[in-house]
């Protein structure tokens, strides 16, 4: 599932990110979303978001709901 509407991302999901300084080459970031960043309820690129270790970046795919 890809992250460009806003209802399917929330806390604590496993997602792939695309950093700003990786957007030319493609290269995928994995992380749980801590919080979100992107207001809008649809966002062509991806919904932007804070990991859970500081990064921020956009989604690029949904994995999995992470269990704690």
């Amino acid at each position: 599932m890809n992250g460009q509407n806003r209802k399917d991302v929330y806390p604590g999901l496993l997602v792939d990110i695309i950093l700003k300084k990786d957007q030319r080459s493609g290269k995928r970031t994995r992380g749980i979303v801590k919080n979100l960043l992107t207001s809008a309820a649809f966002h062509s690129r991806g919904i932007k978001v804070r990991l859970e270790d500081g990064q921020i970046g956009r989604v690029v795919e949904i994995i999995e709901e992470y269990d704690f």
